[in-house]
């Protein structure tokens, strides 16, 4: 069983510069701490997300770590000139020394794909020509591809990820037709909601990797079978339930604004947020958030994993309103009297 941390890297009250100043501290404790993974988030014109270009981002947090390994979770493919990304993906390789996780997704809000002009309604098939322009160009000394979409000609490859053939690829849905394409392919992935949401996602997955041959893109031996099957949930641990629950409780309220922040923004009958859990006790009693003592953090995440049958959990620890202090001392209870009796999971 691993761990790793997901970050929105959602606005908070202090200035930007030194909200990603404490962003930074908290990812270095956490190499130490001895975490798997950090990803982020890339979304646009909200205040749910204030990294929109993932890669600056990383490669600024890939130099004050040694060991975890980063990524996002997911580079939304239709935002991007497929060449561009790339180049940015190799780079981001070689400048985090191999450590570099490549998450992959379309977008669920219209309204940032319509921010960059691109129709929702595409969305998919824009998505799925990129996602085949970029395998091919991290794998070739010449890019040649010919989409409905993108079209490039000898494109010379002078940049290469480090890994090889290139990076482990995620992918993360709340839809079971999401889980289904991601088993198919074999690439890792993630998935959120409910404990009920999150198994019907999981077997899905399962399902269609069974059906597949069960053969992994990129296996990862690390991991319990090679592939990731995990899901993303908010955590805070203190030394007591009450104090978990004081620290949580603004934080996730404040959070889950900026979550449906473009929603209530646009008159529209479109919501992609209905997977949310609204209200901190009913997230806390769907499983979506995690909040309390070392003891009653471990006995939910060890629920969790059995109902859900996951390999792998992605927590967001610093989130909406939450200090610095407060993240880190969550973050090292977790690390020193939860995560070694979970390991064995």
């Amino acid at each position: 069983m691993k761990f790793g941390l997901f970050d929105h890297v959602d606005r908070n009250d202090r200035p930007l510069a030194q909200q990603f100043d404490e962003r930074i501290e908290f990812a270095a404790a956490a190499d130490a701490a001895g975490f798997y993974a950090l990803l982020v988030a890339e979304h646009h014109g909200t205040p749910l997300n204030m990294v929109p270009n993932p890669a600056v981002y990383l490669a600024a947090v890939a130099r004050a770590t040694k060991r975890i390994r980063l990524g996002a979770l997911v580079f939304l493919l239709p935002l991007y000139s497929p060449l561009r990304l790339i180049e940015e993906i190799a780079m981001l390789d070689q400048l985090s020394h191999g450590r570099l996780e490549f998450g992959v997704g379309r977008g669920v809000s219209p309204f940032e794909l319509n921010f960059h002009k691109v129709n929702h309604d595409q969305s998919r098939e824009i998505f799925l020509d990129a996602y085949e322009c970029i395998l091919k160009g991290l794998t070739s000394e010449e890019l040649n591809h010919a989409g409905p979409f993108f079209t490039y000609n000898n494109v010379p490859m002078a940049l290469k990820p480090l890994q090889k053939p290139f990076p482990p690829v995620w992918y993360a849905s709340s839809a079971e037709f999401g889980a289904r394409w991601a088993g198919e392919r074999g690439l890792h992935f993630g998935t959120l909601g409910s404990i009920e949401l999150a198994k019907k996602n999981i077997d899905a997955f399962k399902d269609a990797f069974a059906k597949a041959g069960s053969k992994v893109a990129h296996p990862k031996p690390e991991i319990s079978g090679g592939i990731v099957m995990g899901v993303n949930r908010q955590l805070v641990v203190a030394d007591t339930d009450a104090e978990a629950r004081k620290i949580a409780q603004p934080a996730h309220e404040q959070h889950h604004e900026k979550i449906t922040w473009l929603v209530k923004r646009n008159v529209t009958s479109i919501n992609y947020t209905q997977h949310i859990v609204g209200g901190f006790d009913a997230a806390i009693e769907s499983g979506s958030v995690i909040v309390g003592s070392p003891d009653t953090v471990r006995k939910e995440i060890e629920r969790q994993v059995k109902a859900i049958g996951v390999n792998y959990m992605n927590f967001a620890m610093f989130f909406g309103n939450m200090t610095l202090a407060d993240a880190l001392r969550s973050q090292k209870l977790f690390a020193t009297e939860v995560m070694p009796k979970l390991a064995s999971l």
